[in-house]
């Protein structure tokens, strides 16, 4: 998950490493849990004299709604991150393609961050990155993101994240 060295500026320093909350792939884990029981009560009521051609179709069934439900929201999950350092805002995402953004954080004009009442449960949320140049970033399903909030703050009110972080 860490950022490349050769990535950071001379003088620059990370100061947090993030990935998107774990509930980002709760979806993909369910269907993987019911796809097996069902691939499993699938294979068990089959009839007899259709075996064992159709557990071929069933297992290659299976495999591609694994890979396609499951291992590939996984992959991206894992590909996407979010670097803060003392003077950028750094994301990460893709698994064939990459897409990265850069963020100076002293274009940075209004840190804000959502957190719905789901969020709240998880501890995670929305965190909102305003420019006076462009869009808002969001960055979604940010872990701690009030933590991270005030460390932004920090970061562009003091120059320095809070020690006690």
């Amino acid at each position: 998950m860490a950022l490349p060295k050769d990535t950071l500026s001379r003088d620059e320093q990370v100061v947090l490493e993030l990935r998107t909350h774990i509930k980002a792939i709760a979806v993909p884990i369910i269907v993987l849990l019911l796809s097996l029981a069902v691939a499993g009560i699938a294979g068990v009521w089959l009839p007899a004299e259709w075996r064992p051609w159709s557990i071929y179709a069933l297992l290659g069934l299976l495999l591609v709604i694994l890979l396609v439900f499951v291992l590939w929201p996984i992959l991206i999950w894992r590909s996407a991150t979010y670097t803060i350092t003392n003077r950028r805002i750094i994301t990460r995402r893709g698994v064939l393609n990459k897409l990265g953004h850069d963020l100076p954080l002293r274009s940075v004009n209004n840190v804000t961050y959502e957190r719905s009442i789901t969020d709240r449960m998880l501890g995670c949320g929305t965190l909102i990155l305003e420019t006076a140049a462009e869009e808002p970033l969001k960055l979604p399903d940010v872990p701690g993101v009030e933590r991270v909030n005030r460390t932004i703050a920090d970061l562009l009110f003091d120059g320095t994240p809070d020690p006690e972080q």
